[in-house]
């Protein structure tokens, strides 16, 4: 049996972790599944889909192909939501919580943590694809959140794509792990996520911005005066995405600040509202 087999074979069998597992199935119970473990693994198909399911901050998830698969990275992008969320004692102290728009949702994993921690929060989660809106209705029924999440079909790239998210504004966040690849970039990713994953949710066009200047050209219309957008970018974006706003001064965004993962690279940007 090959090694990458073998250590799989002890991934499925034990108990499961902060990071997945089986639900403490028996190690015999596995036995008649190794050889397409195994098979599974020689594609390369990344764990996450293999095991079906995944934990995100403490929630276990449901995963399924193509759907993005949540990197450790976008924990502190919503960590880093509810710091500033706790230092806002007129939105976590009503009785109606934050209202908060996740562009791009996918598997649900922004949403469902924030719902999970902000227990007087709702949520608008938006996708373009079907996948991640049926993954992630599948999650939020997991973790039994369903009746604090609305998960709608939109692109948020087409003109007037805002109009539909009306009835929920004023919004006091808005949060997006989106597509932020640079397209020459895309050739470089791994094979398995190449081979798996939604390019869709990865690729962000020919400077990745894409779908972030999307994101912060609707956002004047949906945010409450002083709300906040929640980014997670690619480190060359913080710069340029700077020069972006600068030069959309009708927008009356503000990029408040940037904040490095653990690894010391930029890639969270808090941005700000402020004016009509």
């Amino acid at each position: 049996m090959k090694l990458w087999g073998r250590m799989l074979w002890t991934l499925l069998s034990r108990p499961r972790g902060r990071r997945g597992g089986t639900r403490g199935l028996a190690f015999s119970s596995w036995q008649p599944h190794l050889p397409l473990a195994g098979e599974l693994s020689a594609t390369r198909m990344p764990v996450q889909y293999i095991l079906g399911e995944w934990d995100f901050r403490g929630l276990n998830l449901k995963m399924t192909p193509p759907v993005f698969i949540p990197r450790p990275e976008t924990e502190e992008l919503v960590e880093w939501v509810l710091e500033e969320v706790a230092q806002r004692p007129h939105v976590v102290g009503t009785q109606i919580g934050p209202l908060i728009l996740e562009v791009g949702c996918g598997s649900g994993a922004i949403s469902l943590s924030l719902l999970n921690q902000l227990p007087e929060s709702q949520v608008i989660a938006v996708d373009k694809e079907e996948a991640a809106i049926s993954l992630t209705y599948d999650n939020a029924q997991r973790l039994q959140l369903q009746d604090r999440i609305r998960i709608i079909s939109l692109d948020v790239t087409l003109d007037g794509s805002w109009t539909h998210l009306l009835p929920w504004a004023p919004l006091d966040l808005i949060i997006s792990n989106p597509p932020y690849v640079f397209h020459e970039d895309m050739e470089q990713l791994a094979p398995e996520i190449r081979s798996y994953e939604d390019p869709v949710a990865l690729d962000g066009g020919e400077d990745g911005l894409d779908i972030i200047t999307s994101i912060l050209t609707l956002a004047p219309r949906l945010l409450k005066d002083s709300g906040s957008i929640f980014l997670e970018v690619d480190p060359r974006h913080p710069e340029l995405v700077g020069t972006w706003l600068q030069s959309r001064p009708d927008l009356y965004l503000h990029l408040m600040a940037v904040r490095k993962d653990l690894c010391g690279r930029p890639r969270f940007l808090h941005v700000q509202k402020s004016g009509p």
